[in-house]
């Protein structure tokens, strides 16, 4: 039983790592499996095989699974990052306005949020109309008004 344990807690961990790299949904795996993890142990405790340790990891597992599954939560509910590349055709063709002046490099602000830009029509004043033309991953290019 302590193989299946130690098999299920190693594997918790690998998909919370992943989780980082791969997306929300591996957090979820992990949370799910620590739920199922924390099961096993409790029928482990009923078996009586050390109860003590096995309730602190019981509750180390399900503090580990909540904030897991909050990372999971978090992830799976919000709008990915301006300028990941996810939701890049939201931004092109979008207006905004110029916050320095682009000579030809600076800042931008489009959709509420500040950018930095590259201005593709030459010089442009800081508080001018600025019309998205390109994204390059988070910078903008600009043509100004």
């Amino acid at each position: 039983m302590w193989v299946v344990v130690g098999g299920l807690l190693g594997l918790m961990v690998l998909l919370s790592v992943l989780g980082f790299h791969a997306g929300p949904h591996a957090h979820l795996v992990a949370a799910v499996l620590g739920i199922v993890l924390s099961g096993w142990l409790l029928v482990m405790v009923v078996e009586g095989r050390s109860t003590s340790v096995l309730l602190v990891l019981v509750g180390v597992v399900l503090a580990v699974s909540t904030g897991i599954a909050s990372l999971a939560w978090k992830g799976l509910s919000t709008r990915p990052l301006p300028g990941s590349g996810i939701r890049r055709h939201d931004i092109e063709g979008a207006e905004g306005t110029a916050i320095t002046d682009l000579s030809p490099e600076g800042i931008v602000r489009v959709n509420g949020e500040s950018w930095s830009a590259e201005s593709l029509s030459g010089p442009v004043r800081a508080g001018a109309r600025v019309h998205v033309v390109t994204t390059q991953g988070v910078r903008l290019g600009v043509w100004g008004d």
